[in-house]
């Protein structure tokens, strides 16, 4: 890919908006036989979720494994979405950040490199717990020097810092903050407090798969489901029919989804997600790297069974 240069980091208010909403996919980062990134597939993935109706894809979220990724695959995963993203006219958004604001920064600033992105999804550094003005401090730096708009990644039982809806307000009323990617494992009260009473510009995106539903029904925007690989259309009906009004048809078919969700993430991700995947014969391997270990074939047999029970889309319109 051609590498652009720049002079200076573009200030949030020269950056172009962004409103993130609708279904995103975070890729998995599939592997051939040999253990390297399966570029190919990759690309293939990145079609057929838009095809079946994303309105987005990440590139290097926790599903895809990233820091089991060199930087050399690393940029191969990112090029390769980029490249899909561009032919597409599709959302890129970009895993980015690291264990302490200023390599957050380095990390944030290589996106030059891709003017597909329109957006990096960071979250608060794991293990450091800082403070909520240390928080604040810390993405109101990052946005400011960031070339694309940030989604914030609020995932608590990985980053060990909860971040409560004054918080996250505070956070989201910062120039080029977009977003949030809400996965904190539940649905809480701060969930319904920050739904309530939200930054303008500022969207909300369901992080935790089974969730998804009555965060749509709150008012969320859309979500960043590694479910969505799976049944990738019927996510993005949910998220429609919620927009509708349409909620007894939302209702029923987001309980299908949970239930399919739950399955996928029975074992750590993105095992399962990967063994459907290679079931489907849509990657050529269902290999993840170490520490992970592939999904059991009992995981597996379970979410396929789950998929198959989803309901007719036919069904859903004449209820």
């Amino acid at each position: 890919m051609t590498q652009t240069s720049s002079t200076a980091t573009p200030s949030p208010a020269t950056r172009r908006p962004y409103a993130p909403h609708g279904i995103h996919v975070p890729l998995i980062t599939p592997f051939t036989a040999a253990g390297e990134v399966a570029a190919e597939a990759l690309e293939a993935l990145a079609h057929e979720v838009l095809d079946a109706g994303a309105d987005g894809i990440v590139a290097l979220g926790t599903t895809g494994e990233p820091a089991a990724l060199d930087e050399a695959e690393r940029d191969l995963v990112t090029d390769v979405c980029a490249r899909v993203c561009r032919e597409r006219g599709a959302a890129l958004t970009v895993g980015a950040g690291a264990s302490g604001t200023r390599a957050a920064e380095e990390s944030l600033g290589r996106l030059e490199r891709w003017p597909e992105a329109r957006a990096a999804l960071v979250s608060v550094p794991a293990f450091v717990r800082p403070s909520a003005a240390g928080v604040l401090a810390h993405f109101e730096r990052l946005a400011r020097v960031s070339p694309v708009p940030l989604i914030v990644y609020h995932v608590p039982y990985r980053t060990g810092k909860p971040l409560d809806a004054a918080l996250l307000r505070e956070v989201g009323a910062l120039p080029g903050v977009a977003a949030v990617k809400y996965a904190v494992g539940s649905l809480d009260g701060d969930a319904v407090a920050l739904l309530g009473d939200l930054p303008d510009g500022f969207a909300v995106l369901a992080g935790d798969d089974t969730f998804l539903s009555p965060l749509l029904a709150l008012g969320a925007a859309g979500g960043v489901l590694a479910s969505a690989h799976i049944a990738t259309a019927r996510f993005a009906e949910l998220a429609t029919a919620w927009q509708a009004g349409e909620s007894d048809r939302a209702r029923t078919l987001g309980h299908a989804l949970a239930r399919l969700s739950a399955a996928l993430f029975a074992e750590p991700n993105p095992s399962v997600i990967k063994g459907v995947l290679y079931a489907q014969g849509r990657i050529p391997t269902p290999d993840v790297r170490l520490p992970l270990l592939p999904a059991s074939s009992e995981a597996v047999t379970a979410a396929l069974r789950e998929l198959a029970q989803l309901p007719d889309p036919a069904s859903l319109l004449s209820a």
